[in-house]
């Protein structure tokens, strides 16, 4: 390999973390960092990495957008067959990561994924664009195919008969909430010192926040 990437390096100078900084709810730091993303217009603020693993302890990641934070738990939508599905359903325990490169920051969640009430699946796919309900209905997800133009052909022949009437939500798709019982902070400093914070869920729900090493 001609680029050497042990050389590729940079200090992180955007910003800083204090203790003063962090409230009793983690929740609340949650939402500031999302809505400051927002904000500032960072690429796909909402982007979380989801990590889902088998029942052995087989680990693998994908992107989802978060959709909302309701009730302490944070929502997205995909679909149940998919290589995700499978593994919630198999072990519930799941990790969620935002990382913005701009501000140099990170969240990194730990909890347990559960099935969001089928009534808040069909209101939420309502709003979905046309399209994209139209394509929730005929992707096989994380499954092969044959080839773009197949699922295309779906995709053509799917919205042909649905044009002009509601497009119904498929049972395989659908909403997942994740309930926290660990969060990080991570804030990037220089001589990679990051200051990070760490809350932790104890049994009477409540949260612990300590300061750990970078």
């Amino acid at each position: 390999m001609s680029l050497e990437l042990q050389d590729i390096r940079r200090d992180f100078k955007a910003g800083s973390l204090d203790r003063k900084d962090m409230p009793k709810d983690p929740l609340v730091k949650v939402d500031e960092w999302i809505k400051e993303a927002v904000e500032k217009q960072a690429i796909e603020p909402t982007a979380v990495i989801v990590t889902t693993a088998t029942p052995d302890g087989h680990p693998s990641s994908r992107t989802v957008l978060l959709k909302e934070i309701l009730n302490g738990k944070f929502i997205f939508y995909t679909n149940y067959e998919s290589r995700k599905g499978e593994q919630i359903a198999a072990n519930p325990y799941v990790s969620l990561t935002f990382l913005w490169h701009q501000f140099e920051r990170q969240i990194h969640i730990e909890g347990v994924c559960t099935k969001v009430p089928s009534e808040v699946s069909d209101a939420y796919f309502r709003t979905r664009p046309y399209k994209s309900r139209v394509g929730a209905r005929i992707s096989p997800q994380s499954r092969p195919i044959p080839s773009r133009t197949f699922i295309m052909t779906e995709f053509m022949k799917e919205s042909l008969k649905y044009t002009g009437r509601e497009v119904p939500r498929p049972d395989s798709w659908g909403g997942y909430q994740v309930i926290p019982h660990r969060i990080e902070f991570w804030q990037g400093r220089e001589s990679r010192l990051h200051d990070r914070f760490l809350y932790v869920q104890d049994e009477r729900g409540e949260w612990t926040l300590e300061r750990i090493a970078p």
